[in-house]
């Protein structure tokens, strides 16, 4: 299992699959072929089918522009959804070189013969059965897990990571106006955020919450900076939850901090048993993943046990169990930023519901992530990130 880096990416939105992932790997390409006369890439599947709408072309012509783009939504590879294939051509008009590569999910890139192109692995424990059976045969935290297999500088990394996610509420609070894109979609975080604080009590802290989630989710669809946690679609759980946290319950930066790691513990469990990509997986991948990951901060910094924080992130995940990605018009708009706001909400209840309890449950986080795995692979792919089912049945890219 590999670093929680990996889950934990500081870029520009709307989706870490389609513009982040697309963009490294034009960068990697041109970087090879700097004096090609011409070069081209052609899109496969989801990428090709919700690509306009996640403004793929706009991240690869950022990274290599005049390069031809072509466009294939029916072809689907083998190897995995998000597949792209690049060529680089002579003055002469003969091909060069040519690469396959595919966008597997929260920025990452893998090539079929070669898997991830990204860091080694680091973590001996990848089940979060043997990592909670560890951590209680020590007496340690999960975050301390983290803390003693990652490199000395992952607490500037995560310093970097949460200053990020608290610009893009703080951003996205202040912000008006209309989202871009053909569906002409009004941002709602600054007016939940004024309704919220008219309230008392309970509905206030869901309103708040609401807002948080909804202000970064706002400014990934806008193309702002956010922190894929564990993806850009689902990048306003997690910070939605822990500012929430930090501005209502008044934690310390670094207490916020132990609970990304242990957040990113959790997320990285699933990456590397499972998927967190939409077009492999579905939504149940993305938001579903975020919950649980933002159940586990929350119960932890609220002073969960192991158990307990492992049982808040397999509820988490397990009720977002069979969620297809349908995003209307191909844009991380409809239903992405409202899913974020909601899952928020549901990782506050996982949290008290496993506060309540002893953290004994009969299905373990590994159990779901599993079901998680095979229910996204037996999903039909027009529930998967490709804008033709579901929800975005009705409606086309404009």
């Amino acid at each position: 299992m590999k670093t929680i880096k990996e889950i934990y990416k500081i870029g520009l939105g709307p989706s870490s699959s389609h513009t982040m992932g697309p963009r490294k790997a034009a960068e990697i390409f041109i970087q090879r072929h700097p004096n090609a006369a011409r070069t081209e890439v052609t899109l496969y599947g989801s990428l090709a089918a919700t690509g306009k709408g996640h403004m793929t072309d706009v991240a690869i012509e950022d990274a290599i522009p005049g390069i031809a783009i072509i466009w294939e939504p029916k072809v689907f590879l083998p190897f995995h959804p998000n597949g792209m294939e690049f060529r680089a051509y002579a003055q002469d008009g003969s091909q060069t070189d040519s690469w396959q590569v595919f966008s597997i999910g929260g920025g990452e890139l893998a090539e079929e013969s070669q898997s991830r192109l990204s860091s080694p692995e680091i973590y001996k424990l990848d089940k979060m059965t043997d990592i909670l059976k560890y951590c209680e045969r020590t007496g340690k935290s999960y975050w301390e897990y983290v803390a003693e297999t990652e490199d000395a500088d992952i607490w500037d990394y995560l310093r970097e990571v949460w200053e990020t996610m608290k610009a893009a509420v703080e951003r996205g609070l202040d912000a008006e106006g209309v989202l871009p894109g053909p569906l002409n979609l009004r941002r709602k975080a600054a007016a939940y955020y004024v309704k919220a604080t008219g309230y008392k009590d309970n509905l206030r802290t869901r309103g708040l919450v609401f807002s948080y989630a909804l202000a970064v989710s706002e400014e990934n669809a806008a193309g702002g900076k956010i922190v894929t946690a564990p993806t850009c679609g689902s990048c306003g759980v997690l910070p939605g939850v822990l500012y929430h946290m930090w501005k209502s319950k008044s934690f310390s930066d670094a207490r916020i901090l132990r609970a990304l790691a242990t957040a990113g513990l959790i997320g990285n469990v699933v990456k590397h048993n499972a998927s967190i990509s939409g077009a492999e997986v579905g939504c149940q991948g993305e938001v579903g993943v975020a919950c649980a990951m933002a159940s586990a901060a929350a119960n932890q910094l609220f002073g969960g046990s192991p158990a307990q924080i492992e049982y808040a992130a397999e509820m988490g995940l397990e009720h977002h169990l069979g969620m297809t990605c349908d995003p209307v018009c191909g844009m991380v708009q409809i239903p992405c930023i409202e899913r974020n706001a909601y899952a928020a909400a549901r990782a506050l209840d996982a949290n008290i519901y496993s506060t309540f309890s002893d953290g004994i449950h009969r299905v373990s986080f590994d159990k779901v992530v599993e079901v998680m795995k095979q229910t996204g692979h037996d999903l039909p792919s027009l529930y998967k990130e490709t804008a033709e089912g579901g929800l975005a049945k009705d409606y086309h890219q404009m």
